[in-house]
């Protein structure tokens, strides 16, 4: 009876405390396991990664493949730059990856002032990813039609800018959830979604963040790893484009309105 229930209760253990984060224990102790099937990898990093030293970054290697691509921590809410991005943003292109700039969606400022804090702050050039949306809260006092009509507003204010439709990054609940309208099925997805072999995510996707505890050469504790959905080609097709970067006569800043820009005249 004694043997019993001790297999009973290793079984349990085993099922809820080993095999969802075996990934993740695999990679803390050296052994990472990634997702099969996929050749393009990236990372994405902050101030979090302390200072990186770009010349091993850039020989580094994922699954016996060199890192394509950096997605690069912007700006977060209305008044926050993150304290690397200058810097992570254009070592990043020296080193020779190609690389995005990310926007870290905050509840206490409109959608109208962060896109705008962005666009100051953030100057996408030719060859760059397009602009990203991290989004991963939704306001507990703002209806569900609400929050999705503010992170509309942003992406379309974003999108007006660089003529091409914004990566949305979220974790796949909170797509479920929150993101499940049609009004967001044309735009890139950024899934994050750890510690699984396959995506579980069933709509369309572009990136994917499999794990928050990558080691690589250059970086100095644990980075966060991300797998592209499709081909090198795929990838930089996916970019900014010369034209894209075009601003036609009447564009209008994102923190300018149309009686301000009249007044101007």
């Amino acid at each position: 009876m004694g043997s019993l229930l001790a297999i009973v209760y290793l079984m349990v253990v085993y099922s809820y405390m080993v095999e969802p984060f075996g990934f993740r224990w695999r990679a803390i102790f050296g052994d990472p396991s990634y997702p099969k099937g996929y050749e393009i990898h990236g990372i994405d990093i902050s101030h979090h990664q302390g200072k990186i030293d770009w010349i091993k970054l850039g020989n580094a290697m994922i699954d016996r493949t060199y890192i394509r691509f950096v997605m690069v921590k912007a700006t977060e809410g209305a008044d926050y730059i993150d304290e690397n991005f200058y810097d992570n943003f254009s070592n990043a292109r020296k080193a020779g990856f190609i690389r995005g700039a990310y926007h870290f969606w905050s509840t206490l400022s409109t959608a109208r002032e962060q896109a705008s804090f962005f666009l100051d702050n953030v100057k996408l050039e030719v060859g760059d990813m397009p602009p990203v949306l991290d989004v991963e809260n939704k306001p507990d006092n703002m209806s569900l039609e609400e929050f999705q009509m503010e992170i509309l507003a942003w992406l379309h204010l974003v999108e007006d800018k660089y003529h091409t439709k914004p990566i949305i990054y979220t974790y796949y609940k909170f797509k479920e959830a929150y993101l499940n309208d049609q009004r967001f099925d044309d735009y890139p997805y950024w899934i994050a979604h750890y510690y699984v072999s396959e995506m579980q995510y069933e709509g369309k996707w572009k990136f994917w963040q499999h794990t928050d505890v990558g080691r690589l050469p250059g970086i100095k504790g644990f980075v966060d790893l991300d797998i592209y959905n499709g081909s090198f080609y795929d990838l930089e097709k996916l970019t900014l484009t010369k034209e894209m970067l075009e601003e036609p006569e009447d564009f209008l800043p994102a923190n300018m309105s149309q009686e301000d820009s009249v007044a101007m005249m």
